[in-house]
């Protein structure tokens, strides 16, 4: 058993162990994704106006008169002081052809004093630039930027689903190989008679198991890698697990996760989640204007007695709904907690649709809830995306010296083939004398 484990770990690290090296130095970064964006790029996030600010519609209003190929589906309510508006755009549907404007930006940001705009950039572009590179990073994390083809858009993050579903699998095989071997058996014999005796008694399975949890000093670099990867594996072997089993949830969400906790438990219905959507060519067009739909938010939040604003209005073309979010300014990126608030409405009748309400709804719907909070360490605020950062580190860790005890035991089970067909070549050429 323990041979056929050693092989599947072997083939199951090599096929995740690039895809988890760049994802955890990724999550290394994009824990302050919004902090280093702000930092490296003053010149789109900074106000340069000052004095009192424009309505958030009015923003709107001259983004969408600016370039006519566009409409806004996501914009702030309230902004943060000395901060531009960040809003993101669609392109609309071009009449002539019937299919999508070619248009280079899906996000704009404008001063909400002056109203100027003071830059625009396609989020999650593949460049490296100063610009796009957070943005390029966060979506390298969660989809290796494969590209859309056959008319769908989720083929990287399926395929980081496959691999998180492999290294969840490969945590439990990771563990067990670090067991010690049950007494009696041939290695375990050896190692027993290579190894301190304590009081003349055999050493305990603790005591066998212990080296796996420790670094040996001074030892060779074959030893070192073997060590770093299996101690780190072991101390933090739960917040790997963890990290494993989210990224599933939240990459095969509709596909696995709902599916299968639906069957355990009730779930709540989720208006985004279980509408089937359009074609984005295709887009629902809504009857409730922004205006309308945040009005009916509001008194809808009021009557929940919420003491937070809203803070962000959205309109899912591909689902036709619109989504009010309710937070003060600076939350929605805040360092922690399980999210905003949110309720959805349908944007043609204006007929609530649910919501995401941080810690309500039955057990499977915070279990869901709990997903990114979980995977981007901001269940704990500050100290937990320090903590997921270092992690980020771990991964990537953990890929690297995975790989090099792979190469370094390949090249010596290749070093030990030559040598034997060299011995039988001598031998044939001694027997043919």
């Amino acid at each position: 058993m323990r041979a056929t484990f050693t092989v599947v770990h072997r083939w199951a690290g090599l096929f995740i162990a690039v895809f988890l090296f760049i994802a955890g130095a990724t999550g290394a970064v994009i824990s302050w994704d919004h902090e280093l964006d702000e930092w490296l790029n003053a010149h789109l996030f900074d106000a340069k106006a000052t004095g009192k600010t424009l309505s958030p519609h009015e923003l709107v209003s001259r983004a969408e008169a600016a370039d006519p190929r566009i409409r806004v589906s996501y914009f702030p309510l309230s902004f943060e002081d000395g901060h531009n508006a960040s809003l993101f755009v669609e392109p609309r549907v071009d009449p002539k052809t019937g299919e999508l404007y070619n248009v280079e930006y899906n996000q704009v940001f404008i001063d909400p004093v002056s109203g100027d705009v003071a830059g625009k950039r396609f989020w999650g572009a593949v460049s490296l630039d100063r610009e796009n590179i957070l943005p390029f990073l966060y979506k390298l994390h969660y989809s290796m930027h494969i590209p859309d083809f056959w008319g769908i858009d989720r083929w990287g993050m399926w395929f980081m689903g496959i691999v998180g579903i492999v290294w969840l699998f490969d945590c439990f095989v990771g563990f067990y190989l670090t067991l010690p071997r049950r007494a009696g058996q041939v290695s375990s014999e050896i190692e027993e008679q290579q190894s301190p005796v304590t009081n003349g008694a055999r050493r305990s399975w603790w005591q066998r198991w212990k080296p796996a949890w420790t670094i040996k000093r001074g030892a060779g670099s074959y030893r070192r890698n073997l060590d770093l990867h299996r101690a780190f594996g072991l101390w933090l072997w739960a917040a790997l697990l963890i990290l494993a089993f989210t990224s599933i949830s939240m990459n095969l969400n509709n596909e696995v996760v709902r599916p299968i906790l639906s069957r355990l438990s009730s779930l709540t219905p989720d208006a985004f989640d279980d509408r089937t959507p359009v074609p984005s060519n295709k887009p629902i067009e809504p009857k409730l204007t922004f205006p309308q739909a945040i009005d009916i938010a509001s008194e809808e939040a009021r009557r929940r007695g919420w003491t937070e604003p809203a803070g962000a209005a959205f309109y899912g073309l591909e689902h036709g709904i619109y989504s009010i979010s309710f937070f003060e300014p600076g939350d929605d990126h805040g360092s922690g907690g399980m999210g905003v608030k949110m309720l959805f409405f349908d944007g043609a009748t204006g007929a609530p649709e649910g919501g995401r309400i941080p810690w309500e709804g039955t057990a499977a719907d915070i279990f869901m809830q709990l997903q990114f909070p979980l995977h981007s360490g901001r269940i704990a605020g500050l100290p937990g995306r320090v903590f997921l950062s270092v992690m980020g580190v771990v991964v990537a860790l953990l890929s690297a010296t995975g790989m090099i005890i792979w190469f370094k035991k390949r090249a010596g089970r290749i070093s030990k083939r030559r040598a034997a067909r060299t011995h039988s070549g001598i031998a044939l050429a001694g027997d043919s004398n």
